[in-house]
């Protein structure tokens, strides 16, 4: 009577033991479906906006002061650049850095670097709505913490807003922050040298 009890404690145990292997393996596989996913959606995914063609030439280096164009959008997305980029952040039309010559030598670095632009155009806007789109812009920028994010005045656009990054363009009307926001998720990083500061 003892023996019985004891092999029917054992089968018992080994059955719990099986059930709980099979439960980790299971757990197991459902994160690495979840792991697998998540890095094919990331790889995968479409990017936001408008592709454009990138430039034969767009891995080339000019000398600094030199006219790194013509390129084949405005904004560029990707052409001839200087060595050099400009660092993250929200650029006003009287910094430094918007009035030297040919800043796109130096933003398309930026772009070559993963970056992700707003170029605006407060010459498009009233004074209060030229206020608001940047506000606008930097919220987003903010979202992100600035991280590989710039915003630019460019007077040449026909739009109040286009963001750029490595072959890719969305131009705004109105600002939509939801758009700005998933331009930056789906195109940051997505570029020749991701992983360039």
């Amino acid at each position: 009577m003892g023996s019985k009890s004891m092999r029917e404690e054992r089968r018992a145990r080994r059955k719990k033991q099986k059930t709980t292997r099979t439960l980790i393996w299971i757990g197991i596989g459902i994160v690495a479906a979840i792991i697998i996913g998540y890095v094919a959606w990331t790889i995968f995914r479409p990017s936001a906006g408008e592709s454009v063609h990138i430039m034969a030439n767009a891995g080339d280096h000019v000398p600094p002061d030199s006219d790194p164009g013509p390129f084949n959008s405005d904004p560029p997305t990707s052409g001839r650049h200087y060595a050099n980029e400009f660092d993250a952040g929200f650029y006003e039309p009287s910094d430094s850095e918007v009035n030297v010559d040919y800043p796109e030598g130096y933003l398309i670095h930026n772009l070559e670097h993963g970056y992700a632009i707003f170029w605006y155009n407060c010459e498009l806007l009233d004074e209060d709505g030229c206020e608001r789109v940047k506000g606008q812009i930097q919220e987003v920028m903010d979202e992100f913490d600035g991280f590989k994010v710039i915003g630019f005045p460019r007077s040449s656009i026909r739009f109040p807003v286009v963001m750029t990054s490595w072959g890719q363009m969305q131009e705004f009307d109105t600002f939509d922050a939801n758009l700005a926001s998933d331009f930056i998720r789906s195109n940051r990083n997505r570029a020749p040298e991701p992983n360039a500061p």
